[in-house]
């Protein structure tokens, strides 16, 4: 079994400041969170419906979805609120050189 990867997702410069930004990353739909200097990254499809999480609103650590306003928690992807019961997948996020590196394990 091959050590994990780091994939570049994007320019440093293209992060949003204290927004969300989605992005296709090795064919999978991300979302990419700033929070101060602080980069998460998630899937972009809430868990509840079919919605994009980078149209909904971020608020500090919490991102609610655009379509049930049900709320995850970026730094780990944790439901905090109803509708939604089920976790967002997260991923591990560095910055070297002015490239952002998603690693999906």
């Amino acid at each position: 079994m091959s050590a994990p990867q780091w994939i570049d997702a994007l320019s440093a410069d293209d992060l949003p400041s204290d927004d969300v930004l989605g992005v296709e990353v090795a064919g999978r739909d991300i979302a990419i969170y700033t929070v101060g200097t602080a980069v998460y990254a998630t899937d972009n499809l809430c868990t509840h419906g079919n919605a994009r999480l980078c149209d909904g609103f971020l608020d500090g650590h919490e991102v609610e979805c655009p379509l049930h306003q049900g709320k995850f928690d970026v730094r780990d992807g944790r439901p905090l609120c109803d509708p939604v019961t089920d976790a967002l997948r997260s991923y591990p996020v560095k910055i070297e050189g002015r490239r952002v590196f998603l690693r999906f394990d």
